[in-house]
C-alpha cells in the first residue's frame, strides 16, 4: 500500500481551516493529524508518511472543523491540568481559561498544608472538569462537584469513573441547582475551597459558531447582565465556605468589577480580588470568607 507525504496534508488542511475561520487552523490541522494517527502532537515529525485510510479520515475531519464543529467534539478529549476529560455534544468544552482557576485552586490548598483533609466544591460542574483535576493533584482532599443539567451530569460521571478506574480518588457528585439555598447543607460552613465556572455570558453577546450551535446554552447564558447565576449562587458559596476559605468564580470579560461588587456586598467576603487571564482580560474573581 502506498503511503502518501502528511506534512502537504496539514497544510492543505491548514489553509482550509483559515479560509473557513477557524482562529488557529495550524494547530488544529496538527491536533486532528494526531489524532488519527495515535500520536502526540509533538511527534508528527516521526510519522512523515500516512496511509490512505488515514489521509481520508484526517480529510474528513479537518471539513467537519472547517464546518465549525469543535475541535474537541471531532477528539473527543479536552484537556485540564494533568487529565484528559470525554467530552461531545451535551456539555460544555472546558477552556484553557479555566486552567488559572484550577491552578489558584491548588496553591489555596497548597497553603492549608496537611493539618487536616480539604474539602473543595466546584459549583456548575459540567464535565467535571475542575473537580477531577483537583481530585487528581490533591488525591487526598475530599472533592463535591453540582451541577444541574442531566446530560452534563452524565458526562461529569462517565469522566470521574474513569479517573477513578485509574486510580484517582473519587469525587462525589451532586444533580442540583447551585443558587438553592439548600444545594449541599450538609457542608455548610466546612469546605475550604469553593471553584466555579458558572454560565455567565450575557444573553445578547455575540459567539463563534463553535460554541453558539455546539454548547449547551444552559451552560453559556447568565441573562441579560450574564450574572444571574452568579449573583444568587455568591450566597451559596458564603454559605459553605469555612471562615478563612477561598473561592474562585469565573465570568465574562464585561463583568470583572460586577462579580467584585457582588462579593463585597455580601458583607461575609475579604480580600476581593479579579484575576486576569493571560491576554490581560478580567477572568476570574476570589475572595475570603471572614467570620459571621
Amino acid at each position: 500500500m502506498s503511503r502518501a507525504p502528511l506534512r502537504p496534508a496539514i497544510r492543505e488542511a491548514t489553509d482550509l481551516l483559515r479560509a473557513a475561520g477557524v482562529h488557529s487552523p495550524a494547530a488544529d490541522a496538527e491536533h486532528l493529524a494526531a489524532h488519527v494517527l495515535g500520536v502526540d502532537r509533538m511527534r508528527l515529525a516521526l510519522v512523515p508518511l500516512v496511509t490512505p485510510d488515514q489521509l481520508e479520515e484526517f480529510r474528513k475531519l479537518v471539513a467537519r472543523r472547517a464546518e465549525r464543529v469543535p475541535l474537541q467534539h471531532l477528539t473527543g478529549t479536552a484537556a485540564m491540568g494533568e487529565i484528559d476529560l470525554a467530552v461531545g455534544p451535551g456539555v460544555f468544552i472546558p477552556r484553557p481559561e479555566t486552567e488559572l482557576i484550577f491552578a489558584w485552586a491548588l496553591a489555596q490548598l497548597e497553603a492549608i498544608g496537611h493539618e487536616h483533609q480539604p474539602i473543595v466544591v466546584d459549583l456548575c460542574t459540567g464535565s467535571g472538569a475542575l473537580a477531577l483535576a483537583i481530585a487528581h493533584a490533591r488525591p487526598d482532599a475530599q472533592v463535591h462537584a453540582v451541577e444541574l443539567d442531566p446530560e452534563a451530569l452524565s458526562w461529569a460521571k462517565r469522566n470521574a469513573l474513569q479517573l477513578a478506574e485509574e486510580g484517582d480518588t473519587p469525587i462525589d457528585l451532586h444533580q442540583g441547582d447551585v443558587t438553592d439555598s439548600a444545594i449541599l447543607e450538609h457542608l455548610n460552613g466546612r469546605v475550604d475551597v469553593v471553584v466555579s465556572n458558572p454560565p455567565y455570558i450575557p444573553a445578547d453577546a455575540q459567539l463563534d459558531p463553535e460554541v453558539a450551535e455546539h454548547d449547551p446554552h444552559q451552560a453559556l447564558f447568565g441573562g441579560a447582565d450574564g450574572l444571574d447565576v452568579i449573583r444568587p449562587m455568591v450566597g451559596t458559596i458564603g454559605r459553605l465556605l469555612r471562615a478563612g476559605g477561598a473561592t474562585a468564580v469565573e465570568h465574562d470579560d464585561t463583568n470583572g468589577s460586577g462579580v467584585a461588587a457582588l462579593f463585597n456586598a455580601h458583607g461575609g467576603f475579604a480580600e476581593v480580588i479579579e484575576h486576569p487571564d493571560l491576554a490581560g482580560k478580567p477572568r476570574f474573581v476570589a475572595a475570603r470568607r471572614i467570620g459571621d
